[in-house]
């Protein structure tokens, strides 16, 4: 496999990179024939991103075997990319063979200076593949990423989970319509249940989709979805520096949030690439909190207590659990996992373990779907055992 870029192109490779990396840990490479893609997983599986180029945003694309794919770390490739993108003459990404132990990345500079590096990669990867269908989730909205920046400003920089709610004007009652001037969609900041005497600022914010959208679609009764704002800032960074607009797939809580760029079309087929972030989102409604029976303030309006006089609380995640979910988190993973080599990396040995335990941990929140590539043709004892009882049983009641 052999990839050059140049111009634009080493920029918006080295912002997707950069994404990645404020999701996962590691990225997990395929390239074939018609497309590079990128797939990178969080380690509580709360956020997986996906990242697709195609054979036109290189200047040279060369793959000789059906598929080619690794995995490597993202840190290193940041390390990489340190050097200033306006000093790259082109960049060279190179795997000698599909089982060569390394991948070279070589730079060359507008000054003459050329760079190279060797990055340790695994030949064995657990790829994951999405199979949600943007399509079916029923509600959506297109924003400019600088009109969403400017939105979260109003929030604090230390918010953890947000919460959007959406409504359809035309079914508001007719005094609650005039109060609020048609603003159907809400922000919110994420109010956590269990937690009693928190003095964190709750802000609500109230928009005219008219106005700050560029595109609503929600015909329903109103619904929201809770879900993590560092990933959602992270894939607002990339459209922003793309200078794309951002489209927002949801349907309720506890079901998955889905972020895409929009092109102008909707097949994306002017575009070169694309990319997918999905969000899992908390399981409770924030529609039937206390505060939910407030009425609607004026936007950017903020303030410290719920109708019930005690504090409205934020969620805070501890330092040392920062990559766990909360307990009212719904870990969506509907990944197929595909694995085209048996054993056992050492390198990454340590890491799986961990990963391992995070899962037993998210086990006790909610059910997980789980599907191998090519289970059809699998019979029981190919799943891990931590997964069976799921497998089994996928309508299960979460245990507490």
């Amino acid at each position: 496999m052999e990839l050059r870029m140049s111009g634009n192109a080493v920029k918006t490779f080295a912002r997707s990179i950069t994404c990645l990396a404020r999701i996962g840990a590691e990225v997990a490479i395929q390239a074939s024939s018609t497309q590079l893609t990128f797939h990178t997983l969080n380690s509580s599986r709360s956020a997986y991103q996906s990242i697709t180029f195609k054979p036109d945003f290189f200047d040279v694309f060369t793959v000789s075997a059906p598929q080619v794919q690794c995995s490597v770390l993202l840190k290193a490739i940041c390390s990489v990319l340190r050097t200033p993108i306006a000093s790259i003459d082109h960049l060279t990404v190179s795997l000698p063979n599909p089982d060569a132990s390394k991948v070279q990345w070589t730079l060359n500079c507008h000054n003459g200076m050329r760079k190279a590096y060797w990055i340790t990669c695994n030949v064995e990867p657990d790829i994951q593949h999405l199979s949600l269908d943007r399509r079916k989730l029923p509600s959506n909205f297109v924003v400019r990423p600088r009109d969403l920046n400017r939105l979260l400003s109003n929030f604090q920089t230390t918010l953890q989970e947000i919460t959007i709610i959406a409504t359809n004007p035309t079914c508001l009652p007719p005094d609650t319509a005039t109060e609020i001037g048609g603003k159907a969609v809400e922000l919110r900041s994420y109010i956590d249940p269990t937690k009693e005497n928190d003095s964190s600022l709750h802000t609500q914010l109230w928009i005219d989709p008219t106005e700050e959208f560029v595109q609503y679609n929600h015909n329903a009764n109103p619904v929201d979805v809770t879900f993590g704002v560092k990933e959602s800032k992270a894939f607002l960074s990339f459209c922003e520096g793309c200078e794309v607009d951002i489209q927002i797939y949801f349907d309720k809580a506890g079901e998955p949030i889905l972020m895409a760029p929009k092109f102008g079309l909707e097949d994306g087929s002017n575009s070169t690439f694309d990319a997918t972030l999905v969000l899992a989102t908390m399981l409770m409604s924030q529609l039937n909190t206390a505060s939910s029976s407030e009425n609607p303030q004026v936007a950017g309006t903020s303030y410290g207590q719920a109708n019930d006089g005690r504090q409205a609380p934020v969620q805070e995640r501890s330092k040392g659990n920062s990559g766990l979910p909360s307990d009212q988190t719904r870990i969506w993973s509907d990944l197929s996992g595909s694995r085209t080599k048996g054993g056992n990396d050492a390198e990454h040995g340590k890491e799986r373990n961990e990963s391992d335990n995070v899962q037993r941990e998210i086990q006790k929140i909610g059910a997980i779907h789980i599907s191998e590539a090519g289970a059809a043709g699998r019979n029981m004892s190919d799943i891990p055992n931590d997964f069976r009882s799921v497998v089994r049983n996928p309508l299960e009641e979460p245990q507490g």
